[in-house]
């Protein structure tokens, strides 16, 4: 179970670009140049692969992840955050200098 949040700052951020450029997308990238971060794109703009699932939904954004991450997050709750940065550039928050940054801790799954 991977549950998805986000802070106060990055669901403004989010609205704005929600605003802007109507539906948008969240994919959790694994890239080798800026780490782990989610990219955020217009829906329909970044080929989404049989192996990307939706794993949750923050502010009515879906959130996807390569299967192949899942064992490594399956019991992490996502904190998408936001940063003053120039983060990933295919990212529509780059054009703010702001950079989408996650946070993350392990969940209780005892309770």
């Amino acid at each position: 179970m991977i549950k998805i949040i986000a802070t106060a700052a990055a669901k403004r951020l989010i609205k704005q670009l929600k605003e802007e450029h109507g539906k948008i997308v969240l994919i959790h990238s694994e890239g080798c140049c800026d780490g782990t971060s989610p990219v955020c794109t217009p829906e329909g703009d970044f080929y989404l692969g049989s192996q990307d699932e939706k794993i949750g939904e923050v502010i009515g954004v879906s959130y996807y992840m390569h299967k192949s991450n899942r064992p490594y997050w399956q019991h992490m709750q996502i904190v998408i955050d936001v940063a003053d940065a120039l983060g990933n550039t295919f990212s529509l928050e780059s054009s703010y200098d702001k950079a989408f940054v996650i946070r993350s801790k392990k969940l209780d799954i005892e309770g």
